[in-house]
């Protein structure tokens, strides 16, 4: 797994500003466009580190469709919750680098509709590789013994580059319900 999270890392990163801004408003049409999320009114979606797929698009598309956007908040070493934004929220950096709203609304996560999710890696039968705390894996643990998809659908998001041959997944991984890329 960290091999090919190495290697998943070193082709996203390879990409320029323009060549990440471009193929995330791509991707970010791509997901407007879905049944899944016109079909969700409570979406998770995460804010971006620098060389991740950029989903600020779908925010902003998503409130001005009058759907919530609630983002994960990492507590502990252990749990991820999600807690709504607003355009007026305000953020803080988090201890884990990443940007979270100072107080907001906590949902559980089987209550959201649709999840964006990051992925550093994906293969063609939709398993995942993340940063590698296993925050999404915990979280989303519902998902792991069902007979059909519930709640929340997660839609991974990746640059094509991303993709490799064979992820071979744990027993706790979380398969993604789809992975939108810029191909």
């Amino acid at each position: 797994m960290n091999t090919l999270r190495r290697q998943a890392l070193r082709a996203r990163r390879s990409l320029s500003a323009d060549e990440r801004a471009s193929a995330s408003g791509i991707i970010c049409q791509r997901i407007i466009a879905s049944r899944e999320y016109y079909s969700s009114n409570s979406i998770g979606c995460y804010l971006p580190m620098y060389d991740e797929v950029d989903p600020r698009e779908i925010i902003e598309r998503a409130w001005r469709a009058n759907k919530r956007i609630f983002v994960p908040i990492l507590r502990g070493r252990a749990e991820m919750l999600f807690c709504e934004i607003t355009p007026g929220t305000e953020l803080e950096r988090t201890d884990f680098g990443i940007w979270a709203p100072t107080r907001g609304l906590l949902i559980k996560p089987r209550h959201l509709d649709l999840v964006i999710t990051p992925t550093v890696a994906f293969d063609k039968n939709r398993h995942r590789i993340g940063m590698g705390g296993g925050y999404f894996d915990r979280c989303f643990s519902h998902l792991r013994h069902r007979t059909y998809w519930i709640r929340p659908k997660l839609l991974g998001v990746a640059f094509h580059c991303q993709e490799v041959e064979k992820i071979t997944p744990n027993a706790w991984d979380i398969r993604l319900y789809r992975v939108v890329t810029d191909r």
